[in-house]
């Protein structure tokens, strides 16, 4: 059974590695392409956009993909809404994992934003340290809050127009410790982060939480569902390939 991965996670990463070496399913991992060098799947992987939709829906219809999983980002919601349409329209089971959000806890300071611009108008007219750790393409939103100093952190160099900001290059996981020795050195004022629930970035929520500082929360985009861990999926993957599996079977007369 041919499965494609919509990728680009931790959770897709183990997805991948729980599908390798199974003689019955043919894995692809899918990426966007977004990263110039990607950690490597032990599942053969595309790099690349389908080109919406309908671009998806030809692709899995010229590859033959019989279930589709969407493991992307929180954040993508282009590609999930790609993703439901291309199901719909090959009438081929869909799968969302994912992970759960973040819930404030005693000591948080969250300030809640529906999106990037309510975020950065959140910040106030005051010039304030304010440290970045969501990626690039949502960078744009804060050139209308020009005032403030930005530290961005992110895998790939960018140059935003921002007149004051400094970048710095890392790949998560990020402990708790070593997010709370940056904010202190940097005197961040306040965090912006992307609700995203991974284990792996939550280090800077934990250092927020200890130094008393803000953090401005963007939420998820709404209609997500009932996201299923890797070990679920893997569950739901091999039930549909038996059923597959029996569907191409020869029957006795």
């Amino acid at each position: 059974m041919r499965v494609l991965i919509l990728g680009g996670t931790a959770e897709a990463s183990a997805l991948a590695a729980l599908l390798a070496d199974r003689p019955a399913i043919a894995p692809l991992l899918s990426l966007a392409g977004r990263t110039a060098a990607p950690v490597k799947a032990p599942i053969p992987m595309r790099i690349g956009g389908f080109g919406g939709a309908e671009g998806l829906a030809r692709y899995i219809a010229e590859e033959r993909v019989e279930l589709l999983i969407d493991a992307t980002h929180p954040f993508a919601a282009a590609i999930s809404r790609n993703a439901v349409g291309a199901a719909c329209a090959e009438k081929i089971p869909l799968i969302v994992v994912g992970r759960p959000p973040w819930t404030q806890l005693p000591g948080d300071r969250w300030i809640p934003a529906g999106d990037m611009a309510e975020a950065a108008a959140l910040l106030g007219a005051a010039r304030r340290r304010v440290f970045l750790a969501i990626g690039r393409l949502q960078l744009a939103a804060f050139e209308a809050a020009p005032q403030h100093f930005y530290l961005i952190r992110g895998i790939e160099p960018v140059s935003p127009k921002l007149p004051d900001h400094r970048f710095i290059s890392a790949r998560g996981p990020f402990e708790r410790e070593a997010e709370r020795r940056l904010l202190g050195e940097e005197r961040i004022d306040v965090v912006v982060a992307k609700n995203s629930g991974s284990p792996a970035v939550y280090g800077k929520i934990e250092a927020a939480r200890e130094l008393g500082l803000p953090v401005v929360m963007v939420e998820r985009p709404p209609g997500q569902g009932a996201l299923k861990t890797p070990a679920e999926a893997l569950g739901l993957i091999l039930r549909q390939c038996a059923i597959h599996e029996a569907a191409l079977a020869p029957r006795g007369v």
